[in-house]
């Protein structure tokens, strides 16, 4: 790995830590680049290539894992956690709830009570699915495999 690529990674790295410690707070994507030391367009482009998703949506995935954890473990409205978590409208928030989660706040709330399980197994079992891709994403990873064998069964 070149010199070049090892910093531009530190650089988007201490970009998404920003984010991680800060969700709560109003961040755009001019900021979080400015933190990188990057413009914002090469900041969004590398970010996307490094990580799979654009910061803003980075962001947002992270408001609203936080959202359900408060959802599930406090008795807090659904408007207080939607501002604590850095979302400045309502509107905005439950939209991109069901999109992630695939319901709305208040019908996961109902559905999902707090967690009896070691925090590493709450983590992986509560992280958020987007919604749209999750039954073609569940699709291709039944169809393959790491070995080829899926792939081999699902020739004709």
């Amino acid at each position: 790995m070149s010199r070049e690529v090892e910093e531009l990674n530190r650089r988007l790295l201490r970009a998404r830590d920003l984010m991680d410690r800060a969700y709560s707070e109003p961040l755009d994507v001019r900021a979080v680049a400015a933190a990188a030391h990057l413009s914002g367009a090469y900041f969004t482009r590398s970010f996307r290539a490094a990580f799979g998703e654009t910061p803003h949506r980075y962001l947002q995935r992270r408001r609203v894992e936080r959202a359900m954890f408060l959802l599930r473990e406090t008795e807090r409205s659904v408007t207080d956690i939607c501002f604590d978590v850095g979302f400045t409208s309502l509107g905005t928030f439950s939209r991109t709830f069901r999109d992630i989660v695939g319901e709305s706040p208040t019908d996961y709330r109902a559905g999902h009570g707090p967690m009896l399980a070691p925090t590493c197994f709450q983590m992986a079992a509560m992280r958020p699915v987007a919604a749209a891709g999750a039954a073609a994403a569940a699709a291709a990873a039944a169809r393959s495999s790491r070995f080829g064998e899926g792939a081999v069964a699902a020739a004709p």
